[in-house]
């Protein structure tokens, strides 16, 4: 018997900040409220946009453009270099609003929440009251230029399409009495997880609308389409049950870096390599785990990448223990080359246990201490107010940034 489309009350929530890097910047700067702007990571020619503002993206701008695809689009838009702190803040007030209202919160990016009102139908609750007041309270609390796209559904994936359906600033409930109507007036593209890759499966399938999506049967899906039980999982989403409510453990812990000036120094990507080493190693002290992988990457300027993994027998804690095996696998490069991204990665996590006390502690152990003072000092005081002396000087040259997906590293340092 052919599963029907989920005829449950709606009980997820998806709130997605619009233009969430720029905004933050016109609430935070009011002479920017209105005009076209732009946040890049460099606000040179080549920069990427990571993020137009409402009014940007009315001339045809778009994430991922470089900073002269912008401007040749909108001569006079406004290019702003991200603000982490102002982004940061924006998160958390964001965050703490949708908890007041349930305990289930899950970020899901720097500008995204899901909330989940599962197991409160007892309160009677009215999401669309709740969603419009949030609104305000977004507006009055956070700030005036704030605004947000919210989208009520029975399960994740219908609850982020809905939130899509009206930016900026809409509100929108998927039911199962709206849902082929809704699914009549989009396209494959435009539901999430499906890129052109899918799209071409599903088409060579005979598959070319959302109708024709939710019409298949679980066996061609399954056997023809995904050819894996990913697609016993569409069928389900798409029929608004709920199969992404998934916590994944975390597995690594990694830093990168675009560099503003590229270059084959080995002196001087040591230097960058110790600060991200720096970074990652606060995150996997402050959740109280220790590696036993190191794994570093890096993209050259002729478009070429190498990367290396290594296992080690002794855990990793400190950032000079991370630091040393990352410089150990990054003398291990074939061809010295100049770098535009450095990245660095920890992996094979396992529960930090400080051994028991002894008379004489160990220069392990004593290192180890030293580190942890450190890291209470820099979260009281601010970021690398005491830092290894190879660092001196590099305050301009490892930017402190955020991405989109950057929440793992947010609920790591304030959670």
């Amino acid at each position: 018997m052919e599963l029907q489309i989920n005829k449950n009350n709606p009980k997820v929530m998806h709130i997605d900040l619009n233009s969430c890097f720029a905004t933050v910047q016109q609430q935070a700067y009011p002479h920017l409220r209105g005009k076209p702007i732009v946040v890049a990571a460099y606000i040179t020619p080549n920069g990427c946009v990571l993020a137009p503002s409402i009014e940007a993206k009315r001339y045809g701008i778009k994430t991922a453009m470089t900073v002269r695809e912008a401007k040749l689009l909108c001569p006079q838009v406004i290019v702003r270099e991200s603000d982490p702190v102002l982004t940061r803040d924006v998160h958390i007030k964001f965050r703490n609003i949708c908890r007041d209202y349930s305990p289930n919160v899950a970020p899901k990016s720097i500008d995204e929440v899901v909330v989940d009102f599962e197991g409160m139908d007892h309160l009677n609750l009215d999401l669309i009251r709740i969603a419009k007041e949030i609104k305000e309270r977004f507006r009055s609390e956070i700030g005036e230029w704030i605004s947000c796209n919210i989208g009520i559904s029975t399960n994740r994936f219908l609850a982020k399409l809905a939130a899509s359906l009206h930016k900026p600033d809409g509100l929108d409930v998927i039911t199962h009495q709206n849902l082929l109507s809704i699914y009549s007036n989009i396209n494959l593209i435009d539901l999430n997880g499906i890129n052109t890759r899918f799209q071409a499966r599903l088409n060579a399938n005979g598959i070319f609308t959302p109708i024709q999506f939710l019409e298949a049967s679980v066996q061609t899906l399954r056997s023809n389409v995904f050819q894996s039980i990913t697609g016993w999982y569409w069928y389900l989403r798409l029929r608004g049950y709920e199969i992404d409510d998934v916590e994944f453990k975390r597995k690594s812990y990694g830093q990168d870096y675009a560099l503003a000036k590229f270059t084959a120094d080995k002196e001087e990507l040591a230097r960058l390599m110790m600060k991200l080493c720096e970074k990652m190693g606060r995150r996997i002290r402050k959740a109280g785990k220790a590696a036993l992988g190191i794994h570093v990457g890096m993209l050259y300027t002729d478009g070429s990448y190498w990367h290396r993994g290594r296992q080690v027998n002794t855990e990793m804690y400190t950032t000079q223990e991370l630091y040393t095996k990352a410089l150990w696998v990054f003398n291990q490069q074939p061809v010295i080359k100049p770098v535009t991204r450095l990245s660095v990665s920890s992996y094979d996590l396992v529960p930090f246990t400080n051994s028991q006390p002894e008379l004489f502690d160990s220069s392990v152990e004593k290192m180890r201490k030293v580190s942890e003072a450190v890291d209470q000092m820099n979260d009281r005081y601010g970021e690398y107010v005491v830092t290894p002396a190879i660092m001196t000087g590099m305050d301009d040259l490892v930017l402190d940034r955020i991405s989109f997906g950057a929440v793992k590293e947010l609920e790591d340092l304030y959670s």
